[in-house]
């Protein structure tokens, strides 16, 4: 597998666009607006695709680069063949992308519209699904085999391997795991003190303590979640907040960062609609995809700190809607099913209204168990 990503990191860069000579002084990240990325995930050659955002939400497509790497999926998948969140990363005028057919990662670095890559490196395990930055440190979940979790450090624009950590979930799944079987998400708390994994059908949410120099403490605290957790994020209060798709529920928790213990804070409050997912806050929203309805939830945290479903039913999407994004307050939705994406505008009392219809995006389409389509989406500010 190592030699397979060195040798891939040398194939040429941007369908688009030439990728740009890597310059010998310190780049100095700019601030970048009004770009959403668009995962492609295709099996013979992943890619990403970048539109532009006007004023009134609407997207314009930039252009299409190569990650270098190759999509993949999991097994008997219905719209979303990574069946995670957070594939697709934008971190202070980088970009970094999961390649779950060659268990590699690419990271990018954004100059204007165009995207020249820098670097692709193996993912420490087999079918990377999901990631997450914090200041130099990057967590990568690898879902097929027992599951993996490996940190790296980013250094100069490049990842470099953290010795002690690369951790195992001990799940037992074959390569590819079966979608539900598979492990959703990665992510590190605000206070960058511990990485949080969601388990989805094990109903468990481990948390790994990060140590002295972005290690991981050898094992996990798990903490039950019932009702398949898949996607979640941190609130505007330092709170979790949790999809369970298996009951169509959001729930909250507290998270402890000195033993990785997570409590949850009241009860779960479910939507009505089928395969609740993931979920993305904007302002102080936060919105649902629910894939087998379909549908975009959304919800708040009253002052007591309780979920409240502001809107079971806020859009509807076009066909399996699947992992989302925010840019410039708009939130930007991908409809795995349908092959493309949606960009609604978020009014002050949550309400969505679209505003944008980007087509032409892979649709999902079964082969033989294997689902190739469109995941992973992100956007600068």
């Amino acid at each position: 597998m190592i030699l397979a990503a060195a040798l891939v990191s040398l194939i040429g860069g941007a369908v688009a666009a030439a990728p740009g000579s890597a310059s010998d002084e310190p780049h100095r990240h700019e601030r970048v607006e009004g770009l959403v990325f668009v995962q492609t995930n295709k099996p013979l050659g992943n890619t990403i695709r970048v539109y532009q955002r006007g004023d009134g939400g609407e997207l314009s497509l930039a252009g299409e680069f190569e990650t270098g790497g190759l999509g993949g999926s999991t097994l008997n998948p219905p719209v979303d063949p990574l069946a995670s969140q957070s594939s697709l990363v934008y971190r202070d005028g980088l970009l970094f992308a999961v390649n779950a057919g060659s268990n590699t990662v690419t990271l990018f670095r954004v100059d204007g519209s165009e995207l020249e890559r820098l670097q692709v490196i193996w993912s420490g395990g087999l079918l990377p699904v999901s990631l997450d930055v914090r200041d130099d440190l990057v967590y990568v979940l690898n879902a097929g085999g027992e599951g993996v979790v490996q940190g790296y450090r980013l250094d100069d624009d490049e990842l470099e391997p953290i010795r002690g950590a690369q951790r195992s979930l001990g799940l037992d799944n074959p390569n590819p795991p079966p979608f539900g079987d598979a492990p959703a998400q990665v992510g590190i708390d605000p206070e960058g003190e511990v990485v949080l994994v969601s388990t989805k059908s094990h109903n468990i949410i481990d948390a790994f303590r990060i140590e002295r120099g972005g290690r991981l403490s050898e094992e996990p605290v798990s903490n039950p979640a019932e009702g398949m957790p898949f996607g979640f994020t941190f609130d505007h209060r330092g709170g979790l907040m949790v999809t369970l798709a298996a009951t169509n529920a959001v729930i909250r928790y507290r998270l402890d960062e000195e033993n990785g213990k997570l409590t949850a804070v009241g009860p779960a409050v479910p939507n009505g609609q089928m395969a609740s997912c993931w979920i993305q806050r904007v302002g102080d929203y936060y919105y649902v995809a629910n894939a087998g309805s379909s549908t975009l939830s959304s919800y708040r945290i009253d002052e007591d700190g309780q979920v409240v479903l502001v809107a079971a039913v806020a859009a509807k999407g076009d066909g399996g809607t699947i992992d989302m994004t925010t840019s410039g307050g708009f939130l930007y939705v991908q409809n795995g099913a349908a092959g493309t994406v949606q960009g609604f505008d978020v009014l002050d009392d949550g309400s969505l209204k679209l505003v944008n219809t980007t087509t032409g995006l892979p649709q999902a389409t079964n082969n033989g168990g294997i689902l190739n389509g469109m995941e992973g989406i992100a956007a600068t500010p």
